[in-house]
């Protein structure tokens, strides 16, 4: 024990030398006892994640020693804030009564938004953006409280100088704050809780008194600890000041020179009393920032920080600690980097990785994993702020069986048991609306009471039923769907499977039947019960299944409590927003030398090959969080640090991993919104080292990684224009009269439909189309026919509105397509009126003929009996009808195909000379009307088309053709044979169109 304590004891240790390897081997020389060991030490540390760190420093430590084994010290937990964490026992003792417990944070949320909804009245937010709101209402008062602000001082004269000069917003809302500030004080008090950042100040400034007023008989040692909170700052001076206390800083820069300490600004301290503690010009995104903020607020000068002279196993060169200093310069001070000497400026063992994506990043990232580990004993670690550049390394490293634990996790909302119950929720929301239901039915975890496999093909089964345009929401339309799709179920199975899914939904879907609010309570009781439902209890069983629960039983405790309605539609919305916080860490047990950290685990980490990935603007640093509520001068006038104070965290979290003896830099140049921008930290990098960049520049793992699922040279054939051809066998199909169009155009296509038989999917919740379009407009048109042969003065709007309620169609899909539809549907109704002597006698016919033994099968939208005696054929169409010139062409033969299975006798009651051959087009005419008429013929003023007489002999001269080439020859079935043909997409991927068609367009096809 230390004679006097006159001089604080704080210490720093370098961003070379490898912080918890190098506190180890400085702790146990200096604290160890024989007998006892470190079992007299008590260790302070920043979060758990530091606990595990300096546990396994230790044990590499008495590996490397050869000890047979040593207690180790006590570790006690200061708790991050940032990472959700409570106070050790040591902080947060049993015996201090006089401390108010905590009040719950949900508890706090949900009673923060009836405050908004009592302070706004009718003008409040609603649903699922008050709740949000409540939120940054939450973070600001803990911004406030963590600084130590009273809320007086919001009225206080340093803040009112400044409201006449704020934008109106900032000072509508800065009355809003003080208002529900002062309205959730007094709300504490009835309930006699404090925040938990008020008791966490309390608890900090209990156990500072207690050790003064009897300092500890064993060593105290505060280790990398370097929030700069006022409390936690008194709380490290004291132990800095005990006789047996000692405090140590990560990396904080002893070799600064005193003009350059003096540009990171003020930091807390103001020259006057009454002066804003942070002035506008400070370097507050400076990685040394935050630790000169401590120190002020310590009341420690740089000069009585002293070096820790211990090392690690994973240290760097020395020299690296100068080049990190030079690096991270403010930018009056980086002038002197054209002066540098080289050993100030070298950062060698530090390289460059630039990717042309995230994809090819965490490839590569990957690769070097692989590569390092074949290296004996040597570690390995990846830092990113980016979860999905850290998800993805993960998956790549288990192509060689690597599990890699992502210590930052994820969020809730993104894990397995989260997604099932914000799905049920999204039903709940979208009224069974496809997408979501689909979503829900075919989770991972979904099953019911039955088999996976059996769940799944009923899921599949239903699933393509929905697909197409969205139909009206609720059950209703489901039970139709099914009871349509069960004809041919034999055992019942699928009714069954339906039966349980229904009784599933069939509550889910009561509370948005009722347009009031619902108790947020009970619609979560409601969902807990159905999401075990659906996954049985094996959703609650994992890491995110448990924190799934502790979520679940929170919220509807506290929702409960504080007696909160919700509109069932927001729901999700807010259940997304309390899951979004809380991390889901993976258990410990991946592989013992590889670590993936976020910037928050990563302090106090070392390995021998630090990989810094996601080094882009946005990502690394992330972009300056600017606080809703408060304007940024009045954050300055109240002494909070600003927005851009993280940045300077993530410099230091920067700093610290440069200092390992191998460092990489990984950038991807675009992401998926588009090209990025470097990282200022990185550019910085490749600024010091202009001399050198072609030597800091490691590209051969990007190389590696477009390598490694590249074809090998013998699978680099070019793909060749599809040409297949069928045997006699498979060419002996039926062509429908819509067909052969594609049959001359496209062979390729014909093969794909008629003779696979491949047809494209519709998408779920999909746009109308042209093909919905006409369905429905036949539907109706053949249900009024039939309505007008029994009774002629049937009008069509009332057959229209009973084929729409039929079809089930969503309600915003009716409203956008029904006014349209009608209108053009009144002006067939009008024509067919205005024409009395022309008679409708076939409507949706069905015909067919053999033509040289092949069937030549189609439907007839409509055929007219004309009053000479001929017949009319009318094909409706619902965009523009095809042009004379592709008729020509044998691009648009149906009409034609139609006319000769009527001349001979291939529909049913129906015979006569086909003379007339009409397109009724719904589609707008040059008036901007609904509704014209359209002929392939040569008649009256066209001036292009096929004369009338050769319209049928012209169309059989193409069926012939078709047959001889394709049915009964032996051509192949070329794709895209015809350029002029205009072809569906539907086909484009299986024909593998643009690997050969640019090849062909090259040679001048």
């Amino acid at each position: 024990m230390r004679a006097s304590a006159s001089q604080p004891e704080i210490y720093s240790i370098a961003a070379h030398r490898g912080f918890a390897d190098a506190l180890v081997a400085g702790l146990v020389p200096r604290y160890a006892e024989e007998d006892f060991g470190l079992a007299r030490l008590t260790l302070l540390l920043p979060s758990s994640r530091a606990r595990r760190t300096v546990t396994e420093a230790f044990t590499r430590h008495f590996g490397n020693i050869g000890a047979e084994g040593m207690l180790l010290p006590r570790m006690a937990v200061v708790g991050d804030l940032d990472l959700d964490e409570a106070l050790g026992s040591l902080l947060d003792p049993l015996g201090a009564p006089e401390i108010p417990p905590a009040v719950d944070p949900t508890r706090r949320w949900l009673a923060l938004a009836a405050l908004l909804e009592e302070e706004f009245g009718k003008d409040a937010p609603e649903g699922a953006a008050r709740l949000r709101m409540a939120r940054d209402v939450a973070a600001a008062m803990d911004r406030l409280l963590v600084e130590e602000i009273r809320p007086e001082e919001l009225t206080g004269d340093a803040v009112l100088d400044l409201l006449g000069d704020l934008a109106e917003h900032w000072q509508v809302s800065l009355r809003i704050f003080a208002r529900m500030q002062a309205r959730w004080l007094a709300t504490l008090g009835e309930w006699g809780r404090v925040d938990s950042a008020t008791r966490r100040n309390l608890l900090f400034d209990h156990a500072r008194k207690a050790w003064e007023a009897e300092p500890p008989q064993t060593p105290l040692v505060a280790a990398g600890v370097t929030s700069a909170s006022p409390a936690l700052a008194r709380m490290l001076r004291t132990i800095a000041f005990l006789p047996r206390g000692a405090v140590i800083l990560p990396d904080f820069d002893l070799t600064m020179p005193d003009d350059v300490w003096d540009e990171l600004g003020r930091a807390g301290n103001a020259p006057e009393p009454g002066d804003t503690p942070f002035a506008k010009g400070d370097a507050i995104t400076h990685p040394q920032y935050h630790l000169k903020l401590l120190l002020n607020r310590m009341g420690i000068a740089r000069e009585e920080v002293r070096a820790w002279h211990r090392r690690g196993d994973a240290a760097g060169p020395p020299a690296r600690s100068h080049a990190i200093a030079s690096l991270f310069l403010p930018p009056e001070a980086s002038r002197v980097w054209a002066d540098l000497p080289a050993d100030r400026r070298r950062l060698s063992g530090v390289t460059v990785m630039e990717s042309a994506n995230p994809e090819e990043e965490a490839q590569a990232i990957a690769l070097l994993v692989r590569e390092a580990l074949e290296v004996p004993e040597k570690r390995v670690a990846v830092i990113t702020p980016d979860r999905g550049l850290a998800r993805r390394v993960v998956q790549h490293l288990r192509r060689w069986h690597i599990e890699a634990d992502d210590s930052a996790g994820q969020p809730l909302s993104q894990t397995a048991a989260g997604r099932a119950l914000l799905l049920l929720a999204e039903t709940m929301a979208e009224d069974a609306a496809p997408v979501a239901l689909m979503a829900l039915l075919s989770h991972p975890l979904a099953k019911g009471s039955m088999e996976r496999g059996a769940w799944l093909s009923r899921v599949r089964r239903l699933e393509r039923g929905l697909r197409g345009p969205r139909p009206r929401g609720g059950l209703e339309p489901l039970r139709a769907l099914v009871e349509k799709q069960s004809k041919d179920d034999r055992d019942g199975g699928y009714r069954a499977w339906w039966a349980e899914v229904e009784a599933m939904l069939e509550p889910l879907l009561a509370p948005t039947r009722d347009d009031a609010n619902q108790s947020l309570a009970e619609m979560v009781n409601l969902l807990a019960a159905q999401v075990e439902s659906l996954c049985g209890t094996e959703v609650w069983a994992k890491e995110d299944g448990r924190a799934l629960a502790a979520f679940v039983e929170d919220l509807r405790l506290h929702a409960a409590e504080a007696g909160t309605l919700l509109d069932p539609r927001d729901l999700a919305a807010v259940l997304q927003d309390g899951m979004e916080p809380i991390a889901v860490r993976p258990p410990y047990g991946g592989h013992s030398r590889v670590a993936i950290y976020g910037l928050l685990e990563s302090r106090m980490s070392r390995a021998d090959l630090m990989i810094c990935g996601g080094l882009n603007e946005g990502v690394w640093p992330g972009g300056a969080s600017l606080d809703p509520l408060l304007a940024p001068p009045v954050l300055r006038a109240l002494g909070v640090p600003g927005g851009d104070f993280r940045i300077g965290l993530s410099a230091h979290d920067l700093a610290g991993a440069l200092g390992a003896p191998e460092v990489l830099l990984s950038r991807a140049m675009r992401d998926e919104s588009g090209p990025t921008i470097p990282s200022r930290f990185l550019l910085r990098v490749k600024a010091l080292q202009n001399d050198q960049r072609s030597e800091i520049a490691r590209q051969q793992p990007v190389e590696w990684a477009r390598a490694i699922d590249a074809p090998t040279e013998d699978a680099r054939e070019t793909y060749p224009r599809p040409q297949p051809m069928p045997d006699a066998a498979q060419r002996d199909v039926p062509i429908a009269v819509t067909a052969l169009d594609r049959l001359l155009g496209d062979p390729y296509q014909f093969y794909a439909s008629s003779i696979l038989g491949l047809r494209a999917l519709d998408p779920l919740d999909a746009e109308p189309t042209a093909a919905w379009q006409g369905s429905l407009a036949h539907a109706i048109l053949e249900q009024w026919h039939k309505e007008r042969a029994s009774d002629p003065a049937a009008r069509l709007a009332p057959v229209a509105e009973r084929v729409l309620t039929q079809m089930d169609a969503h309600p915003l899909t009716r409203g956008l397509w029904k006014p349209r539809l009608m209108a053009a549907l009144e002006w067939v109704e009008d024509a067919i009126r205005a024409e009395p002597d022309r008679q409708v006698i076939a409507v949706e016919r069905k015909g067919e003929m053999i033509v040289d033994g092949v069937r030549i099968h189609g439907r007839a939208d409509r055929i007219d009996r004309l009053e000479d005696g001929s017949l009319a054929i009318v094909d409706y169409k619902t965009g523009s009808p095809p042009s004379a010139k592709m008729v020509e062409a044998g691009f648009a033969l149906q009409l034609g195909l139609i006319g000769m299975i009527t001349e001979r006798g291939g529909f049913e009651g129906v015979s006569g000379e086909a003379k007339t051959f009409e397109y009724w087009s719904l589609a707008k005419n040059r008036d901007g009307e609904f509704g014209y008429t359209d002929t392939p013929l040569k008649v009256g003023r066209k001036r292009s088309g096929i004369e009338p007489d050769a319209f049928l002999p012209t169309t059989a001269q193409f069926l012939d053709r078709a047959i001889s080439d394709f049915i009964k020859g032996s051509e192949p079935f070329t794709a895209r044979l015809n350029p002029d043909f205009p072809a569906y997409a539907d086909y484009d991927q299986l024909m593998r169109l643009d690997e050969w068609l640019p090849r062909l367009d090259g040679d001048g096809a």
